[in-house]
Order: structure tokens, then sequence, then C-alpha cells
């Protein structure tokens, strides 16, 4: 049951648009009861929202107002109020070469500090009853070029602190999986964000030279991956090829 969507309640950070929006609507076509959508954008989140429930039934779908880098206690407060949360899915993340700080703070920081609180929440050692992180990250998680310097560091933090919190050992006594999904080069806005000046113009001749995927694909990835992945291990979705484990996964 634990790698079925079927009745599972899912926050979702980052849920209005891209990535988030799509693995918010690919849950619920896969079975899902739930999904809380929490994202800084009030008016778009409260649209895709809407639009989730107009597909797939009134109350499906919920929307939260949520800055992930300052609203941890209040909104996880109020969501594990109401709800026992089956899924944390870890999505919220810029592109932002300008700002370090900001860089790790959503990127990284976030990630970190709300898989903990959920963690703590599912672990079946501490009254809970299981249940799945699920840390969206990128191939910049493990893979090198000479590009986005704070965006690699970032996302390389979260590949850290899936394997370590998703260890086997921990799996063992907590019953909560950790793992990662790592997008390569997806059609969303977070390619809008703001780059270094440091061989800006090589920079995006490079992007632009990548192959791009869909962000539907990544979508069904993500629930492809939430039904085979072990705990602590990380899987690519890119280049519009099926999924495959990342060159990381030994332990």
């Amino acid at each position: 049951m634990e790698r079925d969507l079927k009745d599972k309640v899912v926050v979702v950070t980052g849920g209005a648009i891209g990535i988030g929006y799509q693995i918010s609507d690919f849950f619920l076509k896969n079975g899902a009861k739930t999904i809380i959508v929490l994202d800084i954008l009030e008016t778009t989140g409260a649209e895709a929202v809407r639009t989730l429930n107009k597909q797939h039934g009134e109350g499906k779908a919920v929307f939260m107002k949520c800055d992930v880098t300052k609203d941890l206690e209040p909104v996880s407060s109020e969501i594990l109020s109401k709800y026992k949360v089956d899924v944390l899915v870890n999505n919220a993340g810029i592109l932002d070469e300008t700002s370090l700080k900001k860089t790790l703070e959503i990127n990284t920081i976030a990630v970190v500090e709300w898989g903990m609180k959920f963690w703590d929440h599912m672990r079946k050692d501490n009254g809970g009853s299981g249940g799945t992180i699920v840390n969206v990250a990128s191939i910049y998680g493990f893979e090198f070029d000479p590009w986005l310097v704070y965006y690699k560091t970032s996302k390389h933090a979260v590949i850290g602190f899936t394997k370590t919190l998703g260890h086997p050992q921990n799996y063992e006594k907590t019953g909560v999986r950790v793992i990662g999904i790592c997008p390569g080069f997806t059609d969303t806005k977070i390619l809008e964000g703001k780059l270094s000046d440091y061989r800006k113009e090589e920079c995006v001749e490079f992007i632009n030279s990548q192959i791009w995927q869909k962000v539907e694909l990544v979508g069904q990835a993500a629930v492809n991956i939430f039904k085979v992945a072990d705990t602590g291990t990380a899987w690519v979705t890119k280049n519009n090829q099926p999924i495959e484990p990342a060159p990381i996964n030994a332990q």
C-alpha cells in the first residue's frame, strides 16, 4: 500500500504551476484522496485548485497560501490538525544565480525543514502510520557543467538530505520512505529565473541547446517513481525518456 496512491492525502509545495501542478494532477488521476496545494502565488494557486476540482471532483484539491521559508509552523499546524498526511512532495524551488541566500533558503533549507516536520508526523516510532516524502531535486543534483553554481549547490544538498534521511536504517525504524525526483531540462517558468553575469551568453546558448521535455511528462514520471522507488534512492526523468535510477543510488 505504501507505493499505491489510492486514498492518499498529499501535500505539494509550489503546487500552483509547473512540475508541482502536474504532480498534483497526476497523483489525483492515480487515486489520491486529497491534494493540499501550497504556494506563495495566491491567485494562481486558487485557480489551480479550481481546475483540479473541476477535473477530479469537488474537494479533491485544497489551496493554502504559503511561503515555504516563513510559514512552516502555522501552515503545517493547520494541515496536521485537519488531515493525516501520507505524502509530502517538496517541490517549491527557484533559479536565482544573483542570490545565494535566497536560493538556499527555498531550494534547500525549506526542503529540509518541511521534510523533517512531516517525517516526525509520519514516523511509526512516533505514533504515525508511515508515509513517503518526495523531494524534487534535479539532474543538477549530481551532474556538472560550468553553469548555475548556486542552483547546483542547492540541489546537491537535496540529494544528500534524501539519501541520509531516507537511509534504509532510518526507514526500518520509522516506516517513512524518502525518495528523490531528478528532472532534466523541463519547460517550466523556473528557467525564467535570474542568471549571473559570468559567461551569461555561453550559459544561455548551452541551455537552449539541450533536449527539453514537457512538464506533463514529469507529472507522469512522478507517479511511476512513486510506485517503484526504494527509500533513499533518486530517479531521473529527462530527455523525454523513461525514468531511470540516478547514478548515485549505491549505498
